[in-house]
C-alpha cells in the first residue's frame, strides 16, 4: 500500500488543498491520500483555531465521492498538541511494514521543518513530498538542512529525489499554485463577502449554515 499523509489545520479546507493532493497522488501512484487535521497545531496558539469538529465536517464533506481520499482524526484522539512524528508512527504500528507512507508537505512548511518535533527522526521514517510552486529552484536539501544531515541524503536522476541511508527520500514536486490560503477565506467570510469556488460547494454551504468566520 502507498498512501500519501496530507495534515493541516484546514480551517477551512479549499480548492487549494484538494488539487494539489491530487495531483501528488497521481505522480506517485499513491493508493489513498489521508487527510489529517491537526487537533493542536503546534506553530498557533490553538486561539482563534476553529473547533476540530467543524473542520472535520468539512474536510469529510470536501472529499466525499473521491475514492482515494479519506480522512483521519488520529491527532484529535490523542491529548496536547499535534506533531507529525507522532502521527508517522501512529500509521506505521497499525499497519506495519506493508504501509509505504508518503507525507506531503508544502514548500513553506518544509522550510522550517527543523523546527519540527524530532525533525531528523521523521525524515528517517517515511518518504516526504514537498509540494513547489512553479519556478522554485531551491530544490537542495543542503539550503534548508544543517550540512552534517543533509550530506546522508544523495540524488537519483532517474526518480528526481533525494534518497537517505534509511530507504527513503525526498522529492520535490511542482503542483499547480493556486494562490488560495485559508486565512484569506476566513478575512472575505468575515467581511460578509463570497468565498464560492475557493471552497468546494458543500464546505461553503456548511460554513453558511454554521456561521462559521462570518459576522452575526
Amino acid at each position: 500500500m502507498k498512501w500519501g499523509l496530507l495534515g493541516g489545520t484546514f480551517d477551512p479546507i479549499h480548492i487549494g488543498h484538494l488539487r494539489s493532493a491530487e495531483e501528488v497522488r497521481e505522480l506517485f501512484g499513491l493508493d489513498r491520500v489521508v487527510f489529517i487535521p491537526a487537533s493542536v497545531p503546534p506553530h498557533k496558539s490553538g486561539v482563534g483555531v476553529t473547533a476540530f469538529s467543524h473542520r472535520e465536517r468539512m474536510v469529510r464533506l470536501a472529499i466525499e465521492g473521491n475514492p482515494y481520499f479519506f480522512f483521519s482524526g488520529v491527532e484529535n484522539e490523542r491529548e496536547g498538541k499535534s506533531y507529525s512524528v507522532e502521527t508517522i508512527a501512529h500509521f506505521q504500528n497499525k499497519y506495519g511494514k506493508g504501509l509505504e507512507i508518503y507525507f506531503i508537505v508544502g514548500q513553506d512548511a518544509f522550510q522550517a521543518i527543523k523546527t519540527w518535533k524530532e525533525w531528523e527522526r521523521l525524515l528517517k521514517m517515511c518518504h516526504f513530498v514537498v509540494m513547489t510552486r512553479p519556478g522554485y529552484e531551491k530544490k537542495d536539501l543542503q539550503a534548508i538542512l544543517p550540512p552534517s544531515f543533509a550530506d546522508n541524503f544523495s540524488y537519483r536522476k532517474e526518480d528526481q529525489g533525494f534518497h537517505g541511508p534509511a530507504g527513503y527520500a525526498v522529492y520535490f514536486r511542482e503542483v499547480t499554485f493556486l494562490d488560495i490560503s485559508s486565512s484569506r477565506i476566513r478575512h472575505l467570510a468575515g467581511q460578509g463577502r463570497s468565498v464560492s469556488y475557493l471552497v468546494p460547494g458543500a464546505v461553503n454551504r456548511y460554513l453558511l449554515e454554521q456561521r462559521l468566520y462570518g459576522r452575526d
